[in-house]
């Protein structure tokens, strides 16, 4: 892997999956077979997509680094077709699934080298990116699933860079795809001016990318006006 990489992407994802599978070997197996912070998802379910997402990715490294046209999901059913397969594997089974296909993608991506970082590849949502964005979507996935986890993590142990790369990440998604006008300060940040326009709302960077990316409102968050924020839907 040369110049093009992008190395911070690179480092998140590889701590993030350690962070993951850390917050992971802290639950038991019992405890996967019961509900999770996402609705209608077991433990289970949770690790067949984290796993499954991998292999997904590891589609789109080959894609850049080869230029075979290798689609994340072969159709757009086979996500939820998969992640339902998974989840009625054993614990044993997906816990070394999700390890395994992690090792994978990180091959995948160490193939990529210079000019092919900036080879467009397409994501399941349809969006083109350069291939720069795949580990990316892999850092999301690790650090925020670890924390849907029953008794899992927590995005105060999130790296700090990361988890204003995250903030930035998802107010622009958020913008963009639902039309929410906020723009947020992070209080535990140095001071300046909050980002853009709208409402704004004040708190420690990690209880806004936790709203941001699960709706979670902590009671350390408020608008500039001491109202509570504006709810939003879990996404990323």
């Amino acid at each position: 892997m040369t110049d093009g990489a992008p190395t911070a992407y690179l480092r998140w994802m590889a701590e993030g999956h350690e962070y993951f599978v850390a917050c992971l070997k802290a639950v038991d197996d019992a405890d996967l077979l019961g509900p999770t912070a996402l609705p209608g998802w077991t433990g289970r379910h949770l690790l067949s997509h984290v796993g499954h997402n991998a292999r997904a990715l590891t589609r789109l490294a080959h894609w850049a680094e080869t230029g075979e046209e290798t689609p994340m999901y072969p159709s757009p059913s086979a996500r939820a077709e998969e992640i339902e397969t998974g989840a009625g594997w054993s614990t044993a089974r997906l816990r070394d699934f999700v390890v395994e296909e992690q090792d994978r993608l990180s091959d995948a991506l160490g193939r990529i080298d210079g000019e092919r970082w900036q080879a467009s590849v397409v994501t399941a949502q349809g969006r083109t990116v350069p291939a720069t964005t795949i580990p990316w979507l892999r850092c999301r996935e690790v650090w925020i699933h670890a924390c849907d986890l029953p008794g899992g993590g927590d995005f105060t142990a999130f790296p700090g860079d990361f988890t204003d790369a995250l903030i930035e990440d998802a107010l622009t998604r958020r913008r963009g795809a639902q039309s929410v006008d906020v723009s947020v300060r992070a209080t535990d940040r140095e001071p300046g001016d909050a980002t853009a326009s709208g409402t704004v709302v004040e708190g420690p960077a990690a209880d806004l990318a936790r709203w941001l990316t699960r709706g979670i409102v902590s009671p350390d968050l408020r608008t500039r006006s001491g109202a509570t924020p504006p709810e939003l839907p879990a996404w990323l």
